[in-house]
């Protein structure tokens, strides 16, 4: 039954986040605020809310390592299975604006959780210093490149929607939000309890996976479409995300202890995909089929030492 429960909470949140998205982005279009602004704030934040109301719920109930587990997971779920799936279907020409500013920050925002986890606990000083961050760079990407994923036919399309449906996707979303975390840690402990493992590795696991399919279904739907640029700014965009605003506000919320086999296990292996990801894309600038099927393999070396 618990199984049932967790697949039922993780597809409550997936809907959650998407009638979150939706009702927001149509109040905020009525106000008059510019599809960058919305594509920055509004859907950056609602694609993101998964991963923060799983990883601040299991915070709150003294799961902290659901909590951690969640993020590492998804960042390295995202460079191996939703990048290495990516490819296999369409290589990935690499832009040098990718080499000069996604991936650098990725390999910064991973460094500093690192960095920040090392002692045990990601504090509340902490969390404060990545959510300056989140907002710097948020502000920094508008400014330069307003790089969005929210166009203006969109935002017309959202001033047409009525505004009592609106506010029913928001409400509808932000509850469906909250009841699906709660199922997503509630089960997931029960799971662990039951398999006798971990909760570290359920997070990393099925948690992280389950969370990290809003990112799968948008740059597998990219690379269909061959815009491979989108696939992988798409990737590399959560990555550096996942620590900047979901750790951030789990830690403003409350501090996260973390277990010492994250920072002798899971810290590496997700630090050396990201450090592995450079040579990938500098050779030739892109990303092969045969790139893709080593992440993958990647991944599944990384289950079998895990578990």
């Amino acid at each position: 039954m618990s199984y049932l429960l967790l697949v039922l909470g993780l597809v409550v949140l997936l809907f959650g986040g998407k009638f979150l998205v939706d009702g927001a982005s149509s109040i905020a279009a009525r106000l008059g605020l510019s599809p960058g602004l919305i594509g920055l704030t509004v859907v950056a934040f609602g694609t993101s809310a998964p991963e923060l109301l799983v990883s601040v719920t299991a915070a709150l109930k003294g799961s902290s390592d659901i909590a951690i587990g969640n993020v590492i997971g998804s960042n390295i779920s995202n460079i191996t299975l939703v990048l290495g799936i990516s490819v296999v279907i369409f290589p990935i020409y690499i832009q040098k604006s990718t080499l000069k500013l996604d991936y650098p920050f990725t390999v910064i925002s991973s460094l500093m959780f690192y960095a920040f986890a090392f002692n045990g606990w990601i504090s509340l000083l902490e969390g404060i210093v990545l959510l300056i961050c989140f907002v710097s760079l948020n502000l920094y990407f508008f400014k330069t490149i307003e790089r969005v994923e929210f166009s203006e036919e969109d935002a017309v399309k959202m001033k047409k929607q009525p505004v009592a449906l609106a506010i029913v996707q928001l409400i509808g979303g932000a509850a469906g939000l909250y009841f699906g975390s709660d199922l997503v840690v509630g089960n997931g402990t029960s799971i662990a309890e039951a398999l006798g493992v971990s909760e570290r590795i359920i997070g990393v696991t099925i948690i992280a996976i389950g969370t990290s399919l809003p990112e799968l279904v948008t740059s597998v739907l990219a690379a269909l479409k061959k815009e491979t640029e989108l696939a992988l700014g798409n990737i590399l965009g959560s990555n550096i995300m996942n620590v900047f605003s979901i750790i951030g506000f789990t830690a403003l919320i409350k501090p996260i202890g973390v277990a010492s086999e994250f920072i002798n296990t899971d810290f590496i292996w997700m630090l050396g995909f990201t450090i592995l990801l450079f040579p990938i894309m500098r050779i030739n600038y892109v990303i092969s089929r045969i790139n893709g099927i080593a992440l993958l393999i990647g991944y599944l070396l990384y289950l079998y030492f895990l578990i």
